[in-house]
C-alpha cells in the first residue's frame, strides 16, 4: 500500500509517499512560506526533482499543491489520489494521553487541540494538517504519530520536576521528551544488527541535529531523556540553550528590561551554538572556523560535546545493567566524525573505545573489537518510522 506522510509545520509541509512494507520512497517534498507573498514546493520522485513558485495561502493551498504535483503530469508519481491508502501525521505532543500512535477520531483531534497550550508552536500546525487531510481524503483512514509517546514509559523520578504538585496535576508540568519517532526507529535498527531482541536491547541514543536530544533505554523502553517540559531543556543545540540554571530567567529580564516572551525568544532563538560562536548555528561552519582560529565557535563546539559527554556518563548510571551501545543519528550525529570523537574523548574506563578510521568514514560500527559498549551510527528516518 501506498502511504502519504505529513509533517505539517508554522509555515511548511514535509511530506514523502511511502510504498509499504518495502519502504520504497514513491516521491517526497516540501512545501515552504506557507502565508508569505510567494511560497515555494519542491519535490523529487524517482530522481526527477521539480517544483514550484506561487502564493500559498494556507495549509489547504499548500496541501491541495502537494496532491496537484504527485498526481498531475506524464511522469507523475501517481495516477491517482485514491492511490493513496492511508495518511501518517507527526504530531509533537500528545501529552501524557498517547504511548502510541492513534487512528485519527473527533476524540483524538480534541485531544492534540488541547495539548496545543503545551506545543503552541507545533501542535496548531500539526492540527491544521490533519484537519485538510481529512477534508481532502474524507475516506482515507488518519494515523496520529506522536513524538512524546516513546518517552511514555520513564518512571516519574525521571519525569516529575520537583516543583509544587499542583503545577503537575493542574497544568501537566512534567517532563515529556521528544524526537521520540526517531529514538524509536534508531533503537530498533540497533537491536536488529545487534542481534538481540528489543525488549533486551539497553542504549544510548543520540539525536544530535539542530535540535538535540539523548534517550536512555532500557529493554528497549525510554527511561531517561534530555528534553523535557519543552524541547528547550537538555543538550546544547543550534539556537536553544539547553540546561541552565533556572534564576538567570530573571536575571535577564531585569538586566535587559526584558519581558517574559523577550526572553524566552533569547534562549530559544538566539543561544546555543548560535549564541556561544556569535556567528552560527551550523556545526559544519563552526567547525571551518574553528580550525582557523576562531575561539568562539571552537568552544561552542567544546560545549556542545562536553554536554553529550556528560549526559553519557549520567545515563549509563541510570541504566544500571550492561549498555550494549551508543547510538549516533540525526544530521550532525550521523555527519561530523569529530563531534563524535570529542564527545567520546576520555571515556575508556566506561568500556568506549572508538576506531578513529572507522569514525572518519563514517561506518555504521565505529567502535574498536575490545570496546566494551559498541559505538555506532544509524540514519535516522522519521517518515519511514511514521
Amino acid at each position: 500500500m501506498k502511504i502519504l506522510v505529513l509533517n505539517s509545520g508554522s509555515s511548511s509541509i514535509k511530506y514523502q509517499v511511502l510504498h509499504m512494507p518495502a519502504g520504497e520512497i514513491v516521491a517526497k517534498g516540501l512545501v515552504e512560506s506557507i502565508g508569505e507573498a510567494v511560497g515555494r514546493i519542491t519535490q523529487n520522485s524517482s530522481g526527477e526533482k521539480s517544483s514550484r513558485s506561487t502564493h500559498i495561502p494556507d495549509h489547504g493551498g499548500g496541501l491541495r499543491l502537494v496532491i496537484q504535483l504527485l498526481t498531475e503530469g506524464e511522469n507523475a508519481p501517481l495516477k491517482t489520489i485514491q492511490e493513496i491508502e492511508a495518511v501518517g501525521h507527526r504530531v509533537v505532543h500528545g501529552g501524557e494521553k498517547f504511548s502510541n500512535p492513534a487512528l485519527i477520531n473527533d476524540e483524538v483531534i480534541a485531544a492534540v487541540s488541547a495539548f496545543s497550550a503545551l506545543a503552541p508552536l507545533h501542535n496548531p500546525p500539526n492540527l491544521l494538517g490533519i484537519e485538510v487531510a481529512k477534508q481532502l481524503m474524507p475516506t482515507v483512514p488518519q494515523v496520529a504519530v506522536f513524538d512524546t509517546a516513546f518517552h511514555q514509559t520513564m518512571p516519574q523520578a525521571a519525569y516529575r520536576y520537583a516543583l509544587p504538585t499542583d503545577l503537575y496535576e493542574d497544568f501537566g508540568v512534567r517532563r515529556y521528551g521528544f524526537h521520540g519517532t526517531s529514538h524509536r526507529y534508531v533503537a530498533e535498527q540497533a537491536a536488529i544488527l545487534l542481534k538481540k531482541p528489543a525488549e533486551k536491547t539497553n542504549l544510548i541514543t543520540c539525536h544530535l541535529g539542530n535540535g538535540a536530544s539523548m534517550t536512555a533505554v532500557k529493554n528497549g523502553k525510554s527511561i531517561d531523556t534530555t528534553l523535557g517540559f519543552t524541547p528547550l531543556e537538555g543538550l546544547v543545540m543550534g539556537t536553544r540553550c539547553g540546561d541552565i540554571d533556572p534564576a538567570i530567567v530573571p536575571f535577564i529580564a531585569r538586566k535587559r528590561n526584558l519581558d517574559l516572551d523577550a526572553v524566552e525568544l533569547l534562549l530559544n532563538k538566539k543561544s546555543g551554538l548560535l549564541g556561544l560562536s556569535g556567528v552560527s548555528n551550523d556545526v559544519r561552519k563552526l567547525m571551518e572556523l574553528s580550525e582557523n582560529g576562531h575561539e568562539n565557535a571552537l568552544l561552542a563546539i567544546e560545549v556542545f560535546t562536553y554536554r553529550v559527554r556528560r549526559y553519557i556518563g549520567a545515563f549509563l548510571a541510570v541504566i544500571g545493567a550492561p549498555t550494549d551501545a551508543i547510538v549516533f543519528t540525526a544530521g550532525i550525529g550521523e555527519h561530523c566524525a569529530k563531534v563524535r570523537a570529542m564527545a567520546l574523548q576520555n571515556l575508556e574506563h566506561l568500556g568506549v573505545k572508538i576506531d578513529k578510521q572507522a569514525n572518519e568514514e563514517h561506518k555504521t560500527i565505529i567502535s574498536l573489537p575490545s570496546s566494551t559498549v559498541k559505538v555506532m551510527v544509524i540514519p535516522t528516518n522519521e517518515e519511514l518510522a511514521i
